[in-house]
Order: structure tokens, then sequence, then C-alpha cells
């Protein structure tokens, strides 16, 4: 089992680009419905595992090839 538990640089931005759309998202529907932005909450959360992978891909990801966290965590 992974010791890292998804604590990377990716996962963490992915998290939080996908709570700030659901944020907007909920918000414009508070307020109007605003639909111009609940659709670009919409964007925001379905871009958040693109970003992940992006950044995964970049280093900033864990170290799939053995079961560890970042590079800096398998010390």
């Amino acid at each position: 089992m992974s010791d890292s538990h998804g604590s990377t640089p990716a996962a963490w931005t992915a998290v939080a680009v996908s709570l700030v759309g659901f944020t907007v998202g909920g918000i414009a529907m508070i307020i109007g419905p605003n639909w111009l932005l609940f659709w670009i909450g919409c964007g925001l959360v379905l871009a958040a595992p693109v970003v992940g992978l992006v950044m995964s891909a970049a280093g900033l990801g864990g170290d799939r090839s053995n079961g560890r966290g970042s590079s800096a965590d398998a010390a």
C-alpha cells in the first residue's frame, strides 16, 4: 500500500481546482441562477483531473513504480 496517500502537489492541486469549480458552480446557482458562472464552474471541475495528470507527468505526482509518494518522500 502506498505511503503517500496521494499527498503530492499534483493531487492537491487537482483537488483545489475541483473544489473551486464546485464552489463557483454552487454560488452561481444561489445568486441567480447565473448560467455562465455555473458552466465556468463545471469547466473547472472537468479541468481538475487534466491539471493533475499534466502535473504528474511533469514530475510533481507520485512515483508509481515503487508505490511511494514523490521522490523527495522516498528518502
